[in-house]
């Protein structure tokens, strides 16, 4: 069973992984690069948005993402009772 558990865990762990690389590469790829061009009507801050999150937003999303996985991984430690307390 111990096992069992093992690989639940590792399951749900690969699972947030891809989950946060996926909004990362969307944000980072998708709206700073491919996308820019149907961005750039799109005005914030003085620029376009396509803009914004090539500069900034892909490095806000980035942060907030850490953040999120902490989160969510300090629960799932919890849940499956491999946490540090």
């Amino acid at each position: 069973m111990l096992d069992k558990t093992a690989q639940n865990y590792w399951k749900a762990n690969l699972r947030i992984i891809g989950i946060c690389m996926s909004i990362w590469a969307l944000v980072s790829f998708g709206f700073g690069i491919i996308l820019r061009p149907l961005l750039s009507g799109i005005r914030i801050g003085g620029t376009d948005l396509g803009f914004w999150f090539a500069q900034q937003g892909s490095i806000l999303v980035f942060i907030a993402l850490i953040f999120f996985y902490t989160w969510y991984m300090n629960r799932l430690d919890r849940e499956y009772g491999v946490d540090e307390q």
